[in-house]
């Protein structure tokens, strides 16, 4: 899978990407990760990038020509896949959506600075915008490399285990349950015990029903889509049934 990105930052981008399961992704070939600065693009003494907005108004807009001419240079190298510009106006980065890229061969990420991106721009070569949620950064690297991070992890080889890539939060609709590790008895409490008890089955059987009960909390939306089995709807009533009486503060008994 190959990722490139037209960013005015280019070595943040590549800094970034060097570290952790991405890095050693990298490393190894799995994936390839191309950088493409606008201002490389440039027809001017001074490398200018933007201008003021027909209109008026604050701030500036990436101009036209740069991008163009950096896009095409990417497709010239060999980029391939969709052209994604990171925009708070864009469709919500998912886990559904970093499946559907990770199928494919790879990305165009647009990183866009100041109030924008020429309209112009957007309306000829974006295939679609993406979002991280409704909130705004001061550009689209972080959200480029979240995406870039999200991709290769569903990658062959490129964990060291790929169920726990299967494990994470969203993939199956629901988020993630708890987990612990050693040592078992600490002063903020202890390992549940079935994760003890070597009965693969029951482990099974909790991490769902922790899951289900997680995403009807704090992700209602989530469950809201996903058709429940009755073995799932069983397991979910049992959970919000113990999850009551702590709720409510106690067992119900007399002070």
């Amino acid at each position: 899978m190959r990722f490139d990105v037209l960013s005015l930052f280019p070595d943040f981008v590549r800094s970034a990407m060097t570290v952790g399961v991405v890095g050693r992704a990298l490393e190894r070939a799995l994936i390839e990760l191309r950088t493409w600065n606008p201002r490389d693009y440039t027809s001017d003494n001074y490398r200018t990038i933007d201008d003021r907005p027909f209109g008026g108004g604050p701030g500036m807009v990436m101009l036209i020509e740069p991008l163009r001419k950096a896009l095409a240079a990417a497709r010239a190298d060999g980029a391939s896949g969709p052209v994604i510009l990171l925009s708070p106006q864009g469709r919500r980065f998912d886990q559904d959506w970093a499946r559907e890229l990770a199928a494919g061969q790879g990305a165009v990420l647009v990183c866009g600075r100041y109030e924008g991106i020429d309209q112009r721009f957007i309306d000829r070569y974006v295939d679609v915008e993406c979002s991280m949620g409704d909130f705004v950064l001061s550009g689209g690297e972080v959200p480029a490399l979240a995406v870039m991070d999200a991709c290769p992890r569903l990658l062959p080889g490129v964990l060291h285990r790929e169920a726990s890539a299967e494990q994470d939060s969203f993939m199956d609709g629901l988020l993630d349950c708890p987990h612990y590790t050693r040592p078992e008895v600490a002063d903020e409490g202890r390992v549940p015990e079935v994760l003890l008890s070597g009965h693969h089955a029951a482990i099974a059987r909790w991490r769902l029903q922790q899951s289900l009960g997680r995403t009807a909390e704090r992700r209602p939306d989530l469950l809201a889509r996903r058709a429940l089995s009755k073995a799932e709807a069983a397991l979910l009533r049992e959970y919000q049934d113990a999850a009551a009486p702590a709720a409510s503060g106690g067992s119900g008994s007399d002070p």
